[in-house]
């Protein structure tokens, strides 16, 4: 029993575990939220600015009493704001190619936070999905793989090499200096941002000046406990939703008698295909069983996660079912969010195979691009003016992470 406690402990802090699936974590939400923020650019001002019919003392009443975080409040301004959202497609966009990603995360909280928290009322649900997994990466360390970070580490040896990490570490660092010095930030998350901070701070003075050495280790350790448990915390909350949802829907009547999903095919606001909707509501037999199934699947699905061929079996279920209700309700980002979520309990052989495929398409790609010119003549072949053979010690380079 010891021995089994000690390399359990051992595997939990030695390395951060489900690499790839943090990965496609960091790469769904980032890339959900950043889709989302471009596809609203044009009515940005109304759903998260000046504009929008939750007004600035509205806001700020609020955050007064629940003390939520957003930096919206900080000025009423409308170059701020604007500086606001343009920051947050950046790091939605950075944390989705994982750039530099302690950091990044950090910004790509702050800035889901900070618009959510402005507007409360603007989301279909897949909202405080973002909203809390926005909180569960920054302890991750989700960018050991499919990412540029992954990318440098390789082709340099060390993911802290650069001036660009000191550089956007100590620009957060001025600016959270401005908001605690200024009141602008309460005094708890002012403690959140200064260990977020100060633990970026030690871990590059050790990746720095002492590499190899005990202090590094150590930190080492930490980071995968960290990471470790936020990958639990992700997947319990992903466990949380689904059994909250289904028991909720066994208390309603609309999903006992079976036509909860009739009525928002009937909806115009909900039906952005009216003949696809219309054929399904017209079917009773079929509103019943896809009704009846989401229950089941939701209910279910919690105790199955230990059993690994059913689980993947009602994942497969359940990413369909978001994919259904993106096509026939129009609520794209709520089940892009959902599907995000769900990718943390995806079987590792299957990310691997993926990513292998999609390597596999790059390399006839590069292979073309690196062909030489046909020559005229009959066995040779001529090299372009001014181009120089392929460098074999670069040969890895454009490899993903």
């Amino acid at each position: 029993m010891v021995e089994r406690l000690r390399r359990a402990l051992a595997q939990v802090s030695g390395q951060a575990l489900g690499p790839y699936q943090s990965a496609v974590v960091r790469i769904g939400f980032a890339g959900t939220w950043l889709f989302f923020l471009l596809r609203e650019f044009p009515e940005r001002h109304e759903l998260y600015g000046p504009d929008g019919p939750w007004s600035w003392q509205l806001a700020e009443r609020l955050v007064t009493g629940n003390h939520a975080f957003t930096v919206l409040l900080w000025s009423p301004s409308g170059w701020w704001f604007e500086l606001v959202y343009g920051l947050a497609v950046a790091a939605g966009a950075l944390l989705a190619l994982g750039w530099r990603t302690r950091a990044t995360s950090v910004l790509f909280m702050v800035g889901v936070l900070s618009l959510q928290n402005r507007s409360v009322f603007m989301g279909d649900g897949g909202d405080n999905v973002i909203h809390l997994m926005a909180m569960y990466l920054v302890l991750t360390r989700c960018a050991q793989v499919w990412s540029l970070d992954a990318r440098r580490a390789r082709l340099r040896g060390s993911a802290a090499a650069g001036a660009a990490g000191p550089v956007l570490w100590g620009v957060l660092g001025a600016v959270l200096a401005y908001g605690a010095l200024s009141g602008r930030l309460s005094g708890g998350w002012a403690a959140v941002f200064a260990a977020l901070w100060t633990g970026a701070a030690l871990w590059w003075l050790a990746e720095r000046y002492e590499p190899g050495g005990e202090r590094r280790a150590a930190l080492d350790v930490l980071a995968n406990l960290l990471h470790n448990t936020g990958m639990l915390v992700i997947m319990a909350e992903v466990c949380l939703i689904y059994a909250t949802a289904g028991w909720y829907k066994i208390q309603g009547s609309r999903w006992q008698d079976g036509t909860a999903l009739y009525y928002p095919l009937r909806l115009d606001y909900f039906t952005p295909w009216p003949e696809l909707s219309g054929a399904l509501a017209g079917s009773g037999v079929v509103v019943m069983l896809l009704t009846y199934g989401t229950v089941v699947v939701q209910v279910a699905f919690p105790f199955t996660v230990l059993n690994r061929r059913v689980k993947n079996l009602l994942l497969g279920v359940m990413v369909l079912e978001h994919a259904g209700i993106a096509v026939l309700l129009g609520l794209p980002f709520f089940s892009l969010a959902m599907i995000a979520a769900d990718a943390v309990f995806l079987p590792t052989g299957l990310l691997v195979w993926v990513g292998a495929r999609v390597a596999a398409l790059r390399v006839p790609l590069r292979g073309a691009a690196r062909r030489p010119a046909l020559s005229p003549f009959p066995g040779r072949a001529r090299t372009p003016l001014g181009a120089r053979g392929p460098d074999p010690s670069a040969s890895n380079a454009g490899e993903a992470g």
